[in-house]
């Protein structure tokens, strides 16, 4: 391992928004567990709403989200911690107490949060693991998990680069009859959405539900992360799925052949470069 990454990671021990528990630790009974439960009583010192954004990279969507929702509680998950210090050390210099950083794997994300703890996530362009559907963090075999720390119906957003991964996301969601609240596949160009409403709903109720879904895909466009802006810059489209997720239900994986991502992600030495 690099100098660097040690003086980071040394830091980061150091800085009191960043929570570090892989599954070493978690045996050998650390502390951060206790926290389960307890994340607004014992880290937030408020009851505001709790979101997580899994796979958060270096962390500058969960700190944006932060400055711009200040009564949002937000924790960035992520097993890398060389990138998560970037964002750990910019919410430390700015003094947001609104902000956290959770250095673990997402399947063990049942060990630090309570069941309906966790108001809803956000994930942000992750590896699409066109290979196994039960890596891919838009799978039932995740949705479960999650079922276990959030809240019922609570929202979920995928903002993704992937054709593969959004197409796949939009079958499950419809296999299992989820509410989708909003879907685009270029949230920068059209911005169509699928807008869906019970012939019941008056003109008034159709419209207050289109509004909504509208607010949220400004809220979309806001931010943009890391590799989003990468992935712009090459002329890539990003689709942006939101949906909501019962507690109650029997979850099917879909079973469906999709056409593979033919484009590859930056080189290390590209990320490094653009990070300096």
């Amino acid at each position: 391992m690099g100098k660097n990454k040690l003086k980071k990671f040394a830091e980061m021990e150091e800085m009191s928004c960043v929570f570090q528990c892989g599954a070493r630790e978690l045996l050998a009974d650390s502390t951060v567990p206790a926290m389960r439960g307890e994340w607004r009583n014992r880290f937030f010192h408020n009851d505001h709403p709790l979101l997580l954004e899994l796979g958060c990279g270096h962390g500058d969507y969960t700190v944006g989200l932060a400055r711009v929702y200040p009564d949002t509680n937000y924790i960035g998950v992520d097993i890398k911690g060389a990138r998560m210090w970037q964002g750990a050390k910019q919410a430390t210099l700015e003094g947001l107490t609104n902000v956290a950083f959770l250095r673990t794997n997402i399947e063990m994300l049942p060990n630090f949060f309570a069941e309906d703890e966790v108001d809803g996530l956000w994930i942000t362009f992750p590896d699409p693991q066109m290979k196994k559907a039960t890596k891919r963090l838009t799978s039932t075999y995740f949705m479960e998990r999650y079922r276990q720390l959030l809240r019922n119906n609570a929202t979920i957003h995928l903002k993704t680069d992937s054709p593969f991964l959004y197409t796949y996301t939009r079958e499950m969601i419809r296999l299992n009859n989820l509410p989708l609240l909003c879907d685009t596949a270029d949230l920068y160009g059209n911005q169509k959405s699928e807008i869906s409403s019970q012939q019941s709903e008056t003109r008034n109720q159709k419209s207050e539900i289109r509004n909504q879904k509208l607010e949220i895909f400004e809220d979309a466009r806001r931010l943009q992360t890391h590799y989003e802006r990468q992935w712009l810059e090459r002329g890539l489209t990003i689709k942006y799925l939101v949906w909501q997720l019962p507690k109650q239900g029997t979850l099917v994986e879909p079973d469906i052949e999709i056409e593979k991502d033919t484009y590859r992600s930056y080189g290390r030495n590209y990320v490094s470069k653009t990070n300096n």
